[in-house]
């Protein structure tokens, strides 16, 4: 089936038909990004080393907290 038959076969449901369509496409893409969130922060994912540099920076010492961070930002926003 093509996707053009599926829009099509889409357009002919019934509204309480199409809504829990939409809710089922809805949920699988969830589904589809959870598995991705955890494929790229498991041990070997490409998030990982995100994650080890933002660890290094902490224990270094040379990262901000938060709310620093936040009233710097917000600071600069005001001047501009």
């Amino acid at each position: 089936m093509t996707l053009q038959a599926i829009k099509q076969a889409i357009t002919e449901l019934p509204e309480s038909e199409k809504s829990s369509l939409v809710v089922w496409l809805n949920e699988q893409d969830a589904k589809a990004w959870d598995r991705q969130i955890e494929e790229d922060f498991s041990a070997s994912g490409s998030g990982m080393a995100l994650v080890e540099k933002w660890d290094a920076e902490i224990n270094a010492e040379k990262t901000l907290p938060m709310e620093d961070f936040l009233a710097h930002r917000e600071k600069v926003r005001k001047v501009k």
